[in-house]
């Protein structure tokens, strides 16, 4: 049966999938136009980027599709709301948050008519966010990669924030790679549509370097793992040497913060130096995060292949829930 388009405000994309915001600099325009073109819903990663620089990028891509952009910014970046506005004045369709709870940005959305889009890992987040005006609400469960908010899986979780979101559409995420995964959140637990991060990151437009690819790609289930982040979350990353000095308790804080990007800081490392190094192939010293079930995706696709592959196996087995 044919997948339902998932309408956000007033935009609507005919395939149900939303492409995971991953920062710094994995999730540019050169992933998330090609994304918006295959129907779903494109998103860079707006965090811990200079103004100018996503402003940019933003235009870049609405130049590039006709379809929907999105940025994700969390909030516990420390220019914040400047980064929401900047991206709302470069025209960007849609804002989405996360790693924090902003009540502000909903105003924001109000004000300039542009949707929020709320991601959360508890039922209490949830109702907070679609009270206060949420456009749309995406379940992020223990299985995502990156900045995690639960220690809950997504089958155990979404049926919970299910019973208390009722009037926008709710979007699962964490773990899900491929079409049949997408249609049995959708069909059996009742998602409006699904969010997928990790599997984009293996395709010809990801602009990350090659061996941030092959760190996936050589990725084993006992390799990825939890890690202590500066943002006062714990991380899903991928064992690296870097990784492992941090599970052996090895100093590594640096001796001046170049960035200064989060309102509150640990201190014991640089987050964005780290996630640097590892987008521009420096593994070893770098922090790969990624989604828990990395280990099953073997092979670089192109876009439109990750979407043809999605829509046929979701397609074959997916059938319309019944009403609630």
């Amino acid at each position: 049966m044919k997948l339902p388009p998932l309408t956000i405000g007033p935009f609507t994309a005919p395939v149900p999938l939303i492409q995971g915001g991953m920062s710094i600099r994995v999730s540019t325009s050169d992933l998330a136009a090609p994304v918006a073109e295959c129907g779903g819903i494109g998103t860079i990663g707006g965090s811990s980027i200079p103004i100018d620089e996503l402003k940019a990028d933003i235009i870049k891509a609405k130049k590039a599709t006709k379809g929907i952009i999105a940025v994700n910014i969390m909030f516990a970046m420390k220019n914040f709301y400047n980064l929401v506005k900047a991206s709302i004045d470069a025209g960007v369709d849609m804002i989405i948050t996360g790693a924090g709870f902003s009540r502000d940005i909903f105003k924001i959305g109000a004000e300039t008519s542009t949707p929020i889009v709320s991601i959360v890992s508890s039922p209490a987040f949830a109702r907070l966010a679609e009270k206060l005006g949420a456009a749309a609400i995406i379940v992020e469960a223990k299985e995502a990669g990156g900045h995690l908010g639960t220690d809950i899986a997504l089958r155990d979780l979404f049926p919970k924030i299910r019973e208390v979101v009722k009037k926008v559409p709710l979007i699962a995420a964490g773990g899900i790679t491929d079409g049949y995964e997408m249609a049995e959140m959708m069909d059996k637990y009742g998602a409006d549509g699904v969010q997928i991060a990790s599997r984009f990151v293996l395709t010809e437009e990801c602009s990350v370097s090659d061996a941030f690819k092959q760190a996936y790609l050589n990725a084993k289930k006992e390799d990825v793992t939890l890690i202590r982040s500066p943002v006062g979350m714990p991380g899903r990353a991928i064992r690296t040497p870097f990784v492992e000095q941090m599970e052996t308790g090895e100093e590594l804080k640096t001796k001046e913060c170049k960035y200064k990007c989060l309102k509150k800081c640990d201190h014991f490392y640089c987050i964005s130096e780290r996630l640097i190094k590892a987008k521009d192939g420096n593994i070893d010293e770098g922090l790969v995060f990624s989604g828990e079930n990395v280990f099953k995706m073997k092979e670089i696709l192109t876009v439109k292949e990750v979407f043809d592959m999605f829509i046929s196996q979701a397609e074959s087995v997916y059938k319309e829930p019944l009403a609630s």
